[in-house]
């Protein structure tokens, strides 16, 4: 570990800079949680918007529940250091989410 503080990316506004500067290592490790679940989400969506731009439906899966679209897409959630498949498709504006099972140590 380096004695000399990090530095910032160039594309970072001044502003953000020094709040992160003046924080707390509390704070700092609870902004980094909330930065990489936020850029996740945001991953995500842009996942599913993108499936939503395909124009064909692909064959639906056999796995694929009744109620659930075939233009859902299956994401991992991290849940108390567990982890979960998902199938999430949006409606709308909204994203539908429906439990699929556990993530197998193998995976």
């Amino acid at each position: 570990m380096s004695y000399e503080p990090p530095t910032p990316p160039a594309n970072f506004p001044t502003e953000i800079v020094n709040t992160l500067n003046e924080s707390t290592p509390e704070r700092l490790r609870d902004v980094a949680t909330y930065a990489e679940a936020l850029a996740e989400y945001k991953a995500r969506e842009d996942r599913l918007e993108e499936s939503d731009d395909q124009e064909e439906v692909e064959e639906r899966p056999d796995d694929l529940p009744d109620d659930v679209p075939a233009k859902a897409t299956i994401t991992i959630k991290e849940i108390n250091d567990n982890r979960y498949y998902y199938w999430q498709w949006r409606e709308g504006e909204k994203v539908c989410s429906q439990y699929k099972g556990p993530v197998s140590p193998d995976d």
